[in-house]
C-alpha cells in the first residue's frame, strides 16, 4: 500500500483473540465498517472464535496454541507489515474498544505523523475500576518518566502502530507487558508517541491480567530499561 495518509484502504485492523467467540463476531464486523482489512489473530482459543471471526467476514490466522497477547501481536504485526499496509490499528476482541472511534487515529495519525498513536480512557474515568484508573495513572507517570514524552494511558490497548516502526517490536516479550515494551522501544528509538481519547468501556468480560505476576513484571521491565 501507499499514499500519504492514512485511509481506511492502507490501514488493517489487527484484533488479538483468545476464547473471544462471545464477542469477536461484532467486533470484527464493525471494524469493518471503519477499514476495508481486518484480521483475527486467534492465539489457540480451543472455541469457535476463528469459525465466529470468518462468519463475520475478517480473516483470520490461527496460533495452534495459546502463545500470549505479545505473541499473537507480533505474528500479526510481521503479516500485516509485509503485505504493506502503512498503519495497524490493534484493539481488543472483547467490546472494550470501540471500532467506531478507529477514525480518531486516522486523523491524528494524519496530523501528526506519529509512530504511535494510543488510546487515552483518562479523560472518561467514571466507568473504570479504581484500583485499574489508580494503575493505569501510576504506571502512565513511570513509563511517561523513562521514554520522555507525555503518555497518558499506556496500559490501553486500543493503538496504531506505522509500519516503519514495526521491525523494531520483535523482542522476546510475549505476554501482556508486551504493550508496554512497546513504548519502550519506540520511545528509545527516537519515534514519536501521541494519544487520542477514546471511550472506557467495561462489560461483563473477565480481564485476563493478573494484578500480582504482571505487576512483578513491570517493574523488572521497567528496571531494565533503566539500567540499559
Amino acid at each position: 500500500m501507499s499514499g500519504a495518509f492514512a485511509n481506511r484502504a492502507n490501514v488493517a485492523a489487527l484484533i488479538p483473540a483468545y476464547r473471544e467467540e462471545k464477542h469477536i463476531f461484532e467486533v470484527a464486523k464493525r471494524a469493518l465498517a471503519q477499514l476495508d482489512h481486518v484480521v483475527i489473530l486467534d492465539d489457540g482459543s480451543p472455541d469457535a472464535t476463528a469459525a465466529k471471526a470468518r462468519e463475520a467476514g475478517a480473516e483470520v490466522i490461527v496460533h495452534e496454541v495459546n502463545r500470549g497477547k505479545g505473541a499473537a501481536i507480533k505474528t500479526g504485526l510481521k503479516a500485516l507489515t509485509d503485505r504493506g499496509f502503512q498503519y495497524i490499528q490493534i484493539l481488543d476482541g472483547d467490546g472494550q474498544h470501540l471500532p467506531e472511534e478507529i477514525p480518531r487515529f486516522l486523523e491524528e495519525a494524519n496530523r501528526s505523523q506519529s509512530h504511535i498513536i494510543l488510546g487515552n480512557r483518562m479523560s472518561d474515568v467514571e466507568e473504570m475500576p479504581f484500583v485499574r484508573k489508580m494503575t493505569n495513572r501510576f504506571m502512565s507517570w513511570q513509563i511517561s518518566h523513562v521514554c520522555h514524552q507525555a503518555i497518558p494511558d499506556s496500559q490501553c490497548g486500543f493503538r496504531m502502530i506505522h509500519r516503519d516502526l514495526a521491525p523494531s517490536l520483535f523482542c522476546e516479550t510475549d505476554a501482556f507487558d508486551y504493550e508496554t515494551e512497546m513504548l519502550l522501544i519506540a520511545a528509545r528509538a527516537g519515534f514519536k508517541i501521541s494519544a487520542v481519547p477514546v471511550s472506557t468501556v467495561y462489560g461483563e468480560e473477565k480481564s485476563k491480567i493478573r494484578p500480582i505476576r504482571d505487576t512483578i513484571r513491570f517493574y523488572k521491565l521497567m528496571a531494565r530499561y533503566r539500567t540499559t
